[in-house]
């Protein structure tokens, strides 16, 4: 395994959990959820790997994500 396999097998664990903890914060199915995440800036931020974002915890990337959210759509 390269240490690019390792990365993005580690990227795509996180974003499991960062749908999974919104889905529950939320209390809305994983799919709607994955959708939010996905069409997030979080997400291209991510994955471009900006500031190693991508090596905070998922409680706090979706912490960001619903701070995201709140800004673009209001409170849901």
């Amino acid at each position: 395994m390269t240490g690019n396999d390792l990365e993005n097998f580690y990227r795509e664990h996180l974003e499991e959990d960062i749908v999974l903890c919104l889905s529950e914060r939320r209390n809305i199915p994983p799919e709607d959820a994955m959708r939010l995440y996905y069409h997030s800036r979080l997400a291209d931020r991510i994955h471009e790997g900006e500031y190693g974002i991508q090596y905070l915890d998922y409680s706090v990337l979706t912490d960001i994500l619903e701070q995201e959210l709140e800004d673009e759509y209001g409170n849901q």
